[in-house]
């Protein structure tokens, strides 16, 4: 189920009437929300561009719209009740009386009649629609016309406060979300002017004034570094200072200066996109209290008119003083206090109420059972650079045998420009510092040996730079010494021959630690570091941070290995990975729930992993955990609270203690409160 039209207008009429295949339905969490495939009034206008106008629609829309029908029911109603209890109005009888409560109920009752009908039509017989029919219906047929119009006008009501609570849970992923602005100024003909983004090619310049949001994804001009404000993409409050030539993602507000970007992707592909398109299809995959809710409730509708016609039916045969009209009375009852709208509504809601707080903390879920799974996680295995360091590492010493150490450099480097590995970047970057000019090289024939290095022709030779199993494949020498190097270390070999060795060293992030006491807090029995990195480097690591076990020397396809003996130790454990979502992909997809670290502009993080942290914030890991425990929660309080109190006036509705006005009160008080509490996920603090 997809969320294309997140500000469609929705009315109590309609609000609940269309599934995703275009089907009348029972009310749901997905077709309050989902009106793209419902009848053709609620589409947003478009104007001739065809650009969708659903937000000033919703703007301009008048509440009194919506509220009209339950504002004049309830006055007929009202009035209708004083004439005939308080005032004793002599004329307020006979047709009359049917008339003046017949206009009260046709303003909130028709277009539940209509529903059921048009249900019945489609093969969807029992719905909540056909069971509030029966009982209004019903009461009317046996003169109760107050309670009869009361039983729909508190429906009406109810209907009201759920599009309202689905309303604001959707207000709070599009406040989130709504990041990408109508115009671009982009630079044509020596001149910029403003566009529609989509018209905005790659290889274009646009430009961004302070306080604007980034259009498109693109890559920082100028000579020096711009600040930018991340918060609706990452949840940061502090503005991230992004340097000349890295990259701009869409949804970026530039903080302090006038900045240009040279565009890297289509409007329709960009990071922000990519994240819309993800929160938007999150409540496709269902958690299983919700696909279990909703199976119950297909199930559970027609139990109960049956159990109401036998109510009705069955006294007949047993009570000796039977009266018809007692026991119709009873049954009307029955149906209106078994209406499943409390669950069927809460309980997504509940979950959608979850996607919505950790899209707010910078947690992307793809679906409301990644949710669930978090609750039950009790071991997770992390990759370290990226994820428990910063993964920006710094040269710390080159040690050569044979050549210059500025020979060693350059031709590291040179080869090095070829790779995506933090190592890669570090040589660079040093190289650059110490104004070499490796760019002369002349680089041919590279090869990238994953979880070894890379070997390729520089300047006419063979080069090979990776970590000491490289050279080991290749049957190469080097000095035992290495092995003892607890830093990463990056070995060179020319010609096949080792000439020396550059040691370079990465910084545990600052809340590396309170990841590891939360998530021991949590109730996480085990925390395991995999790494591609030297062994001797993920000894320190661990030991710093209190991890409980970790190994080094992997190559992407041992972490798989050792996630899988992980899972054979302890068959009912469920398992976390923490990865930075590319070189990570196979075990991300392996593990129980991937997390991908960082994986903003990462198409293999988005892609590969279930749940995707958008900063570097490890400790988002335990937020998440979190956060999937208070909605799990609160789901379950509402199926409890809804099951005991329906099951008590069902009690008492059949044996003749409880009246028309007290189910309507308890179906609407549950449903209320089921709903103000799935709502309360929204609001709560996750630290």
């Amino acid at each position: 189920m997809q969320f294309k039209d997140m500000n469609s207008q929705l009315t109590p009429q309609h609000v609940h009437t269309y599934d995703a295949q275009g089907r009348m339905t029972c009310c749901t969490l997905e077709e309050k929300i989902q009106v793209k495939s419902g009848p053709p009034q609620l589409q947003p206008h478009s104007d001739d561009d065809g650009h969708d106008h659903d937000h000033e629609g919703e703007v301009a829309h008048s509440p009194w719209r919506e509220y009209l029908p339950a504002i004049i029911s309830f006055a007929l109603l009202l009035a209708g009740i004083a004439l005939e209890y308080w005032l004793k109005a002599d004329w307020f009888t006979g047709w009359i009386r049917l008339v003046w409560y017949l206009a009260a109920y046709l303003p909130v009752g028709l277009p539940v009649l209509k529903e059921a009908l048009g249900a019945i039509g489609k093969g969807e017989v029992f719905t909540e629609f056909l069971l509030m029919s029966i009982a209004t219906v019903g009461a009317f047929a046996i003169g109760e016309y107050p309670e009869g119009v009361a039983v729909m006008l508190f429906y009406a009501v109810g209907e009201l406060f759920q599009t309202a609570a689905v309303r604001r849970a959707k207000g709070n992923i599009k406040a989130l979300l709504d990041v990408r602005p109508d115009q671009a100024t982009v630079l044509r003909d020596g001149q910029f002017q403003e566009v529609k983004p989509e018209t905005v090619g790659v290889g274009d310049t646009i430009r961004v004034k302070p306080g604007e949001r980034v259009p498109l994804d693109g890559t920082l001009l100028g000579e020096s570094s711009a600040s930018f404000d991340t918060a609706a993409l990452t949840g940061e409050s502090k503005p991230r200072s992004i340097a000349a030539g890295e990259s701009v993602l869409a949804g970026m507000v530039s903080s302090e200066s006038v900045v240009e970007v040279k565009v890297t992707k289509p409007f329709g592909e960009s990071s922000i996109a990519r994240i819309l398109e993800l929160v938007q299809n999150a409540t496709a995959r269902k958690a299983p209290t919700e696909l279990f809710i909703r199976k119950f409730a297909k199930v559970y509708t027609p139990i109960v008119v049956l159990l109401a016609v036998l109510l009705i039916v069955v006294p007949y045969f047993t009570v000796p003083d039977y009266v018809f009209r007692d026991w119709l009375y009873r049954a009307l009852i029955f149906l209106v206090i078994s209406c499943p709208c409390a669950l069927v509504i809460s309980i997504p809601l509940g979950y959608f109420g979850g996607i919505g707080a950790a899209s707010r903390q910078g947690i992307l879920f793809k679906g409301s059972n990644f949710l669930d799974l978090m609750t039950k996680v009790t071991t997770v295995v992390m990759d370290k650079t990226g994820t428990l360091t910063h993964g920006v590492f710094k040269v710390q010493k080159i040690e050569s045998d044979g050549v210059e150490k500025n020979e060693l450099l350059i031709l590291a480097a040179a080869l090095e420009q070829h790779s995506t590995h933090p190592v890669a970047k570090a040589l660079l970057l040093y190289a650059d510092e110490q104004k070499l000019d490796w760019k002369k090289a002349t680089v041919a024939e590279v090869k990238e040996i994953a979880g070894h290095g890379l070997t390729g022709q520089v300047n006419g030779k063979l080069v090979m730079v990776g970590n000491t199993k490289l050279l080991e494949k290749f049957k190469i020498a080097y000095p035992p010494t290495l092995d003892a190097e607890v830093d990463t270390i990056a070995v060179v070999a020319v010609g096949n021959k080792y000439v020396g060795f550059i040691t370079i060293a990465d910084e545990i992030k600052p809340d590396a630690v309170d990841t590891i006491k939360r998530l021991h807090s949590a109730g996480v029995r085990e925390l395991v570091m995999l790494s591609g990195d030297k062994d001797t480097v993920v000894q320190k690591v661990i030991a710093t941070l209190g991890i409980e076990k970790g190994f080094g020397d992997l190559l992407p396809e041992d972490k798989v290995k050792k996630v899988e003996e992980l899972k054979r130790e302890n068959p009912s454990s469920t398992i976390a990975f923490m990865g930075d979502g590319l070189n990570d992909a196979p075990v991300l997809a392996a593990a129980d729930v991937g997390i991908a670290m960082g994986g903003l502009g990462s198409d293999a993080a988005i892609e590969t992993a279930d749940v995707v942290i958008q900063n570097d914030e490890p400790s988002k890991v335990a937020t998440a955990i979190a956060i999937g425990r208070a909605t799990r929660r609160v789901v379950w309080q509402n199926i409890g609270f809804a099951f005991g109190v329906k099951i008590i006036v069902l009690i008492l509705g059949a044996g003749g203690l409880a009246t028309m006005w007290e189910a309507v009160f308890a179906d609407v008080g549950v449903a209320l409160l089921a709903i103000l509490n799935a709502v309360r996920v929204q609001r709560m603090k996750f630290s």
